[in-house]
């Protein structure tokens, strides 16, 4: 007898009902911790043309519209704004992988309500936020919306995402399936541009350099406690996402836990490599608050804003 399958319907539902006690948190953070943190985060995301104005000693004179100076006869200057409306646009990259967990979660799973918090975020502050789902299966872009409900079902549609699924993976390598090509129009330029993933040891995407001086871009990872420390009091039996079988863990060997620690480093290294500026990372543990770590993430980036 086959498994029943999933209504689309309730599964829409479902997730609109946990992203509105996500938002309800977002929106006590905002209110009460973040306050202006979260705009004054991203500085610099872009100027808009106001208005001409006459230039004024101490204006900068690469400001200055010649055409409009010349047919007045003194110095005018071309006055810009901040551009008030921020666009996010959110790249969950989905490994098997990111089913792995030692603890009440996967990385998975930690990793979904991270991104739907961001994009409650959005949705409080009035922004517009979009997201591109890739797996090993394909991928799904949803274009940055504005408002609410159209952000409510974005994030629904983000969340309601089938993991990858998990086969005999052994003597396979995982490469990028993320279409870095299609995000270099996805979005408006000096866009804030999230990418999550497990970020393995790998080298940067093919146009990566493209798309960093497009967008603000960030990367949000999210570890299991036994990626920062295999423990070292008992010997571990776990199921290997990646290679598709049962593998057993000795902590308490020397040669384990030496390869585990240069693994770590490579991995922490190439995550900077991509990222190289600190306040553009963002790693949070399966057993911390993601929302407490968004509110830290924040406050640093306001807080290093104030110092230039």
């Amino acid at each position: 007898m086959s498994a029943p399958t999933p209504n689309p319907t309730s599964l829409v539902t479902s997730q609109l009902a946990l992203l509105k006690q996500l938002e309800w948190r977002v929106r006590h953070a905002v209110e009460n911790v973040l306050s202006g943190e979260y705009r004054s985060a991203f500085r610099g995301r872009g100027m808009e043309f106001d208005q001409v104005v006459k230039y004024t000693f101490g204006d900068d004179i690469r400001d200055i519209d010649w055409n409009v100076t010349a047919r007045l006869g003194e110095p005018y200057r071309k006055k810009f704004i901040e551009e008030r409306e921020v666009s996010l646009l959110l790249v969950f990259e989905d490994s098997v992988s990111l089913q792995f967990g030692s603890g009440a979660q996967t990385k998975r799973e930690a990793l979904l309500e991270l991104a739907g918090l961001v994009m409650m975020l959005g949705a409080v502050n009035r922004d517009r936020v979009g997201f591109l789902y890739a797996s090993p299966a394909g991928y799904t872009l949803k274009e940055p919306v504005r408002g609410r409900g159209q952000i409510l079902h974005a994030a629904a549609t983000l969340l309601g995402q089938p993991a990858p699924v998990i086969e005999n993976r052994e003597l396979k390598t995982e490469s990028s399936f993320v279409p870095w090509r299609l995000l270099a129009k996805a979005a408006p330029r000096h866009s804030i541009m999230i990418w999550l993933g497990d970020f393995p040891p790998r080298i940067e995407p093919e146009g990566w350099s493209v798309l960093s001086r497009r967008y603000q871009t960030m990367g949000f990872r999210v570890d299991d406690p036994w990626e920062r420390e295999l423990p070292s009091d008992r010997i571990l039996t776990t199921y290997d996402p990646v290679a598709g079988r049962i593998v057993t863990l000795n902590g308490a060997t020397t040669a384990q836990r030496t390869a585990h620690a240069a693994w770590g480093q490579q991995r922490d290294a190439a995550f900077r490599a991509i990222f190289p500026a600190p306040l553009s990372r963002l790693v949070v543990g399966t057993h911390e608050s993601r929302l407490d770590s968004l509110v830290r993430f924040f406050h640093a980036r306001m807080a290093a804003g104030k110092k230039r």
